[in-house]
């Protein structure tokens, strides 16, 4: 009981951030989110949501410490969708949230991770993010 105690201790935080967090996350959004209200929150992100709450919060990831950053690229890069209907609304989810994270705060160490992420999810690369000026509506 002790080995295995340590065991858990040991393992890195993205694996417990995957193994507890997302996957709690994932199975919710699986059945209790229709996909007319997935597609209506993540349409009203992109034309609602002022251009300076999204930097705000861009700003607020950047302050986080670089391990951090790197445990939840890596969560992200070792998800592996249970079924079809898992896969395509977390990966719309993924992708409609994380296509306003800029490189520039991505970790060195995690660059291929997030290489892989943006690939696996096709996470598009928005071409004009400014402080303040990142959409024009």
């Amino acid at each position: 009981m002790p080995q295995k105690r340590k065991n858990s201790m040991l393992k890195p935080p993205a694996k417990y951030v995957y193994r507890k967090v997302a996957s709690l996350e994932v199975k919710v959004v699986d059945k209790y989110v229709p996909d007319r209200l997935l597609l209506f929150y993540l349409n009203m992100l992109d034309k609602h949501v002022p251009p300076k709450a999204i930097d705000g919060v861009i700003s607020g990831i950047d302050k986080l410490p670089p391990k951090v950053r790197s445990s939840l690229i890596t969560a992200i890069d070792e998800y592996d969708p249970d079924t079809a209907a898992s896969s395509r609304k977390v990966s719309a989810v993924i992708a409609g949230v994380y296509k306003y994270v800029p490189d520039r705060i991505i970790p060195p160490e995690s660059v291929e991770d997030w290489s892989n992420v943006k690939a696996k999810f096709h996470i598009p690369t928005l071409l004009s993010r400014g402080q303040s000026n990142s959409r024009k509506d």
